[in-house]
């Protein structure tokens, strides 16, 4: 009996120390998921989010982007925006390549009530999202959430 307490007793370092690294690594910028919430209408703005979203990806972190406001109109499947230097993509190339790594995208959930647009208007893979499941997201441990 003594020996378990004992093999109790000296696992709870390692059990500490595992918990103590997860959530280091939590608060070290190391994200279990990212969120990002795109709503600008600029053009390099909306290019960048979806270049620092494919390098988060390549690094591992599964990403959701939700693009709301003038952003969702890169959601509709007749959208093309010019190319931006230095790669010449466009911002839906850019979120084509994430969707196509396992990215979610969405639009907001006022965004098509709020435009002439219907579901069938948006890009294959692209789905509305709902507040709960956002608001889920945003409050999940080791999420990080950016906005643009």
């Amino acid at each position: 009996m003594a020996g378990l307490a004992f093999a109790v007793i000296a696992g709870l370092p390692l059990i500490a120390a595992t918990s103590i690294t997860a959530a280091n690594a939590a608060d070290n910028g190391v994200p279990s998921r990212a969120l990002i919430i795109l709503t600008s209408p600029s053009l390099q703005t909306q290019g960048m989010a979806m270049v620092l979203g494919n390098a988060m990806q390549a690094g591992g972190t599964p990403v959701n982007v939700l693009l709301c406001d003038k952003a969702g109109d890169l959601a509709l499947a007749n959208m093309q925006s010019p190319p931006l230097k230095p790669k010449n993509a466009t911002p839906e190339q850019l979120m084509a390549k994430l969707i196509d790594g396992g990215a979610s995208v969405s639009v907001c959930a006022l965004y098509l009530p709020n435009s002439d647009h219907a579901k069938t208007d948006l890009r294959t893979g692209i789905d509305v999202a709902t507040p709960p499941e956002m608001a889920a997201l945003m409050t999940q441990a080791g999420s990080r959430v950016f906005s643009f």
